[in-house]
């Protein structure tokens, strides 16, 4: 399964696109990271690391992780 990782130095996060059904859910949370509109869609130095790992732990289809 393909997947692209994301990250602000601090946190990673990483996407698997196939697994992706919920994508509203992240723009609701952090509209300043999630903006399916732009290229990358996924800009996470635009929120603090906290911000990020607890709103990856609310994805509901498990499309996004934090990579350690």
């Amino acid at each position: 399964m393909a997947s692209k990782t994301y990250t602000n130095g601090d946190v990673t996060i990483l996407w698997q696109p196939e697994k992706c059904i919920h994508s509203g859910v992240c723009v609701k949370t952090l509209p300043q990271v999630y903006n399916p509109k732009e290229k990358p869609w996924i800009k996470p130095e635009n929120a603090t690391s906290q911000a990020l790992i607890n709103q990856v732990a609310l994805c509901p289809s498990g499309a996004l992780s934090i990579k350690n």
